[in-house]
This record gives structure tokens, sequence and C-alpha cells, in this order.
């Protein structure tokens, strides 16, 4: 092991962006098109949403750019909350990351690469027998099992990846992000300029079905995109390893954001131009077909393969700069022996790589026990509660904190963080109410940080009786 007991800081300002787009563009982009169209019926009103969405998320993340400026270091969240809250709500932020948001996000991730891998060239099935065999009629672990270790598979690879170095894994990440922006660039190009597009289709608000939009159809196409949106906060992670971090993290979340928000309207304008929303209703309905898929097909005959690699690489890419951000905030709780003590350790290649491996066998864990649908509205219920408690954090941080230097102050103050922190707490509550099954096991995992911190520091104060 390492003896250096500190992280690198090699990280400048274009990795920064690298990797909150690369955490944030994953198998969302391709697929939300089509539950959003389903549940609006209106093309232009599908756009509204992502736009919406895409505003929604800039607020967070402009509110978060505040705290981070002020309060950088790794852990992101973890690192902060112990500042503006205490210690306790920081663990249960930090154990709600390893037990639901971010390992779910990975074995998402991961379950979308394995599913494209099987369009691709058929994975043989494995145990099909056992496929209905569950635990309790909610989890089905053997389920389609070969795309399932597959997924783990991958974790594994990504994982070993990682723990050669942080300069190793971003520059994967860099090299994947450069095809998928030329990938979803070219579809953008031929889609638009096909004679199949037509342009003012995309931004006509009539609803085929005859029907006026709703509040709460517009409230839920906009959790379909948020799955598109998440994961840029990530980049609060990797804080000790940013150069400069005080001034490099709030502009990397700005710059990253605004560009996901631009590409999202280009690309899913690109295909509401050239499928009408009957057609992209019928992918929602089928729920074996990808909306981009669909869409490359109707102006690309021999476009299919073209895609499904394309939606393999941007998984591939997003699955690994999840994985890369992720363990930061585990090493840096193991530090203050509020996780397991072993993740505390770098190895040679000054990385968190037992933090690392723990976080993939959870990983690994997650993606036997579920559905694509199950992870994925497990981690948008969990992360927005603390995406409101950052936000809150500027009121907080400004009372306690006044004369502290801020190198960036959210824009829009205190109209913008207020709307933020209202839409999280309405978000906490519909979830609840539309996806019971998914708030319940996700309360449960995150409710499991009582007693486990409990345990920890009982742990922490026999190793150190002097500890508070």
């Amino acid at each position: 092991m390492s003896t250096t007991k500190e992280l690198n800081r090699s990280l400048g300002l274009r990795l920064v962006v690298v990797v909150v787009i690369g955490n944030i563009i994953g198998s969302g982009v391709y697929k939300k098109v089509a539950p959003m169209a389903a549940e609006l019926h209106s093309p232009g009103w599908v756009l509204i949403c992502w736009a919406l969405g895409g505003l929604i998320t800039l607020f967070g993340a402009l509110s978060n750019a505040e705290v981070a400026g002020l309060l950088a270091d790794t852990g992101g969240e973890y690192a902060y909350y112990k500042r503006i809250y205490n210690r306790f709500f920081a663990f249960i932020y930090g154990w709600s990351l390893f037990t639901v948001i971010q390992t779910a996000g990975i074995s998402s991730l991961a379950y979308v690469f394995a599913q494209s891998l099987h369009s691709i060239g058929p994975i043989p099935e494995v145990l099909p027998s056992l496929a209905q065999v569950s635990l309790g009629g909610v989890f089905f672990p053997f389920a389609d099992l070969n795309v399932k270790l597959t997924a783990i598979l991958l974790i594994v690879i990504l994982t070993w990846i990682n723990t050669r170095g942080l300069i190793a894994g971003t520059g994967l990440s860099t090299g994947i992000l450069v095809l998928v922006f030329a990938g979803i660039f070219l579809i953008i190009f031929l889609g638009l300029s096909s004679p199949e597009a037509d342009w003012s289709r995309s931004f006509d608000l009539k609803t085929t079905s005859n029907t006026a939009v709703t509040f709460s159809g517009v409230f839920a196409a906009m959790l379909s995109a948020f799955w598109a949106y998440q994961g840029w906060a990530a980049i609060g992670f990797v804080g000790g390893e940013i150069k400069d971090p005080h001034r490099n993290i709030p502009r990397g979340i700005t710059i990253g954001v605004l560009t996901v928000i631009l590409i999202y309207l280009l690309v899913n304008a690109t295909y509401l131009a050239v499928l009408p929303i009957p057609a992209l209703e019928e992918v929602y309905t089928a729920g074996n077909k990808i909306a981009a898929i669909e869409a490359v097909k109707s102006f690309w005959q021999t476009g299919g393969l073209f895609i499904s690699v394309l939606i393999l690489v941007t998984t591939l890419g997003c699955t690994n700069a999840t994985i890369l951000a992720s363990c930061r905030t585990y090493f840096a709780m193991a530090r203050e022996g509020l996780f397991f003590r072993k993740a505390s350790s770098l190895n040679e290649a000054q990385v968190p790589a037992n933090s690392l491996v723990f976080q993939c066998v959870w990983a690994c864990i997650l993606v036997l026990s579920g559905t694509f649908d199950q992870l994925t509205d497990m981690i948008i219920f969990a992360v927005f509660i603390y995406y409101g408690a950052t936000t809150l954090g500027v009121f907080i941080l400004r009372r306690k904190m006044p004369d502290a230097p801020r190198p960036y102050k959210v824009w829009g103050y205190p109209v913008v963080p207020a709307i933020m922190v209202l839409f999280c707490i309405a978000l906490f509550f519909n979830t609840i109410i539309v996806r019971p099954r998914e708030a319940g096991i996700g309360m449960i995992l995150m409710l499991t940080g009582i007693p486990m911190y409990w345990w920890f520091m009982r742990n922490a104060t026999k190793q150190n009786p002097s500890a508070e």
C-alpha cells in the first residue's frame, strides 16, 4: 500500500467537465423520449419537459456550485453536510450513496450496456429454468441472468481499470465521450437533413389524443427526463483530486450541465422530427424497443447497428465515470471511521482501491436484485432528497458564513435555490404516491444507515477511546 495519505490533485477544468458530462450522458438520451411521448401525446410538450427538466437540473447545479466552491473537498456532499448540518446527516447521505444512489446507478447503466450488447449479438441464456424464482415476489435474481452476468462482468472490469489510477479512468472517459459526441451529432445531422424529417413537428403543441396536457402529466414526464440528467453532482466526490477546486468545480458543473441540456434538446428534437407521437407510443408499449434505434432506422435503414453500438459506448462511458467518482465518498468516510476501515487505504497508484472493491461488490448484488426501472426509480427518489438538502445549504451557509470568500454565488438568489427546494419536496411526495414500492425499498436501504452509524461510531470509539 502507498504510504501517501493524500490524493493527487491531477484534474484540471477540462477533465472536470469530462467527468461531469460523462456522469450524465448514459441511457436516458436514447430511451426516455418514448415514455414522455406516451405521457404527453404532444411533441412540443415533450421538448418543453426536456427543457424544464434541464432548467430544474441547472437550478440545482448552480446552487450546488456555490456550496462546492465554498467547501470543496473529497467526498462531495458528504464533506459539505458536515459543515452545513452535522456528522450524522452526512453519514446518512454517504450511506445512501453506497446502498442506493451511486451503486444502483452503476448497476442500471451496466444493465443497459448488457442489453445493448445482447441486441447486437445474442448472449446465451443462463439457468432459464430459474427465471421465475423470486424473493417475496419482488426480486427475481435469475431473470435475464445472461444479461445480468454480463453487466456484472462489466462492473468488475471497469473497477479494475480504475484501480490503476485516476488518469487512467479519466483517460478512458475522455476517449469514450469524444465517440459519444461524434455519434450523437451524426444522428442530429443525418436525421434533420433527411427527407423523412419534419422539423416543425418537433414544436407542435397539439396532442394526438385531443385532450389537454395536465400538470400531473408534465410532472410525470419530467421524472423521465431527470433520469437522463442525473449524475452531474458526482464531480464533488473527487474534489480532493481537482486543481483549484473552489473555482474549477463550479465552472465545470455549469459548463457540463449547459452542454448536456443543449445536446438533449437537439437530439430529442431530431427523434420527434422523424418519428410521430403514435410511433413513439408504440415503442413505449412494446417495452423491448429503444426510441433512438427506431428513430435512426426511419431515415437510415442500416443504422440500427450503428445506434446500438453508440448506446453500448455511451453506457460504457457513463458506467466508468460513475465508478470512478463514486468511491471517493466512501474513502472519505472510512478515513473518519464511518465506513469499513479497509476502504480508507490507497494503493500504489494513490487510488482508494478497497473502496472501489466494496462499491463493486454491492453494485453487482443490486444488478441481481431488480430490473432497470426498479433501480432508476429508487435512484431518483433518493437523490432528490439530497439535492434539496444541498440547495437548502445555500441559505444556511449564507447565514453561518456570511463573510466567507465565495468564488461563485448562485445566480438568481434567493429565487433560484428556493424553486429547487420546493421542487424537491414535491417530487419526494409524488414518488411516494405513484411509486410506493420503489420509494419504500429506497427508504429502507437509506435508513439502514441509522444502526450502521451507531456500529461504526462504537468501533471508532473502541479503537480511539479519546475520540468524541
